[in-house]
Formats: C-alpha cells, sequence, structure tokens
C-alpha cells in the first residue's frame, strides 16, 4: 500500500507498542476497516491492546491460504509447512489422511490445495479449533472433535496413508518464556506438550500403528532438538524414521514409515 498520513501515523503507534513490521501491520489494518474510522479503530486498539494480529484480523496467512482463526484457536506458523511439503510429496488424490491435532485446519487447506481431492478427516480436542477447522476445511473433509485417535470413524483404522501432524510440543516449564502472544492468548492445550514436550508424541506413536498402513508414513512436527528423542519414540514402535528440516521456514519434522510385510 502506498504511504499516507494515515498510514504512516499508524504504522508509527504500532512501532511504538512494539511491532517489528508496523507498515504491513497498518497496510493490514486498514485493508481490514475497509474504510470505517469506527471499525479500523476498534482493530488498532485491539492490536495496540497486544491481541495477535491474526486473531483481530480473522484469519492468518499459511502457505499462500487465508486460514480463518478465533481467539484462543493455535495460529499456524510458517515452519509448519515443512509438514505439508513431507506429507504433500506422499500422496496421490483420494489418498485417505487424518490431520491430527489439526488446530484451525491448516495443514489441511494446504493439503487439499497441493494434492487436489483426499479423503480427509481432521481432528482436535479444543472446540474452538474444530469450529474454526470446520470453517476453513468446509465440505472437503470431515472434522470431529475428540483426544487423538479415539474420534476418527472406524473405516480409518489401518488404512491411513498419511497421518499428519502438529502437536503440542512445548515443555510445560518453557510455555512461560513464549512470546506474549502466544502464551496469554492461545489456548494452553495447544501448546504444553508436557514436561519434556513429547507427551503426544510418545501417546500418538503408541496408537499410530493401528491407523496407518503398512506403507503409511507419520508426519509429525518438532523442534530440531527435540527431534531424535520423538523418532526414536516412533523407532520403538516398528516405524522407520528419518528426520526433515527445512531451513527455508525453519521447520523440523519426524517422517515415520510404517514398514510393508
Amino acid at each position: 500500500m502506498a504511504s499516507s498520513p494515515a498510514r504512516d501515523a499508524l504504522a508509527a503507534r504500532l512501532r511504538a507498542a512494539g511491532s517489528v513490521f508496523a507498515e504491513d501491520e497498518a497496510d493490514l489494518l486498514l485493508a481490514a476497516g475497509d474504510g470505517d474510522p469506527v471499525r479500523l479503530r476498534g482493530l488498532v486498539q485491539r492490536r495496540l491492546a497486544g491481541e495477535p494480529l491474526e486473531y483481530v484480523l480473522g484469519w492468518a496467512a499459511f502457505d499462500g491460504h487465508r486460514i480463518r482463526v478465533t481467539p484462543g484457536v493455535f495460529v499456524p506458523r510458517a515452519r509448519t509447512r515443512v509438514v505439508v511439503t513431507e506429507a504433500a510429496r506422499r500422496l496421490r488424490r483420494y489418498d485417505r489422511v487424518v490431520d491430527l491435532c489439526c488446530g484451525a485446519g491448516a495443514i489441511s487447506v494446504a493439503l487439499l490445495e497441493r494434492v487436489g481431492a483426499l479423503d480427509l478427516v481432521a481432528s482436535d480436542i479444543d472446540p474452538d479449533a474444530v469450529d474454526a477447522a470446520a470453517e476453513n476445511i468446509g465440505d472437503r473433509g470431515i472434522v470431529v472433535a475428540g483426544d487423538l485417535f479415539a474420534p476418527l470413524p472406524e473405516r480409518f483404522r489401518g488404512a491411513v496413508d498419511v497421518l499428519a501432524v502438529n502437536a503440542p510440543y512445548v515443555p510445560t516449564d518453557a510455555v512461560a518464556t513464549m512470546p506474549s502472544e502466544a502464551r496469554d492468548h492461545e489456548h494452553r492445550v495447544a501448546l504444553d506438550g508436557g514436561a519434556d514436550g513429547l507427551d503426544l508424541h510418545r501417546r500418538i506413536a503408541g496408537g499410530a500403528g493401528e491407523w496407518v498402513r503398512p506403507g503409511g508414513a507419520v508426519v509429525i512436527e518438532v523442534s530440531e532438538a527435540q527431534a531424535s528423542a520423538s523418532a526414536r519414540a516412533f523407532d520403538a514402535q516398528g516405524f522407520v524414521t528419518e528426520v526433515v528440516h527445512d531451513g527455508t521456514v525453519d521447520g523440523t519434522c519426524v517422517v515415520a514409515t510404517r514398514p510393508e510385510g
């Protein structure tokens, strides 16, 4: 957006409040205000009060898409594109996919765009996330609520081609050190991965063999420092693992393949 006195003044206010990308945020807020000064004032006040920009706008950018997010729902990060990339290269149209711990359904939306039509189920334990995912995915997949594998349809048992996962992996004690926009605004259930951050990874490793077909794979996001420990959890369950790091998005995932035969 071209510079203007109003845009420059708003950017200055945002910068003073700590925004690193003040000009970009000013452009987005002005566009969201849609020429209504009352609406714009409300949006700006929410942002200046520290509410995440994505909640103020009502969407987050991910893999070229606008993903609808509502307050409390986990905001998709660019690093999760490593999961999308590794999952997409293992999929063909109409394959059976589970987006586990789906949040707002960002992985699902990206895979549907990259691969095409899929037999897709997205699942999350957070009802607000399920609502957001259902809006984002629409009639292109099924969205269910529950704890990990519990709500998945029986027809998926032993037949999943790819289990794409962004489960919480922040150690409990580290949640307090996260940026305010995450720790103070996103639901704790979307962040806290237990004492070492890998409680959910171990549970998923323990249950994935019942759902992933022989030759299918789990693609699960993790930090680079935790990747070896996460991989060991899947190794212990008979999966063949590799760690993939994508430096372009600073994202890391474990790819755990269920052996055939």
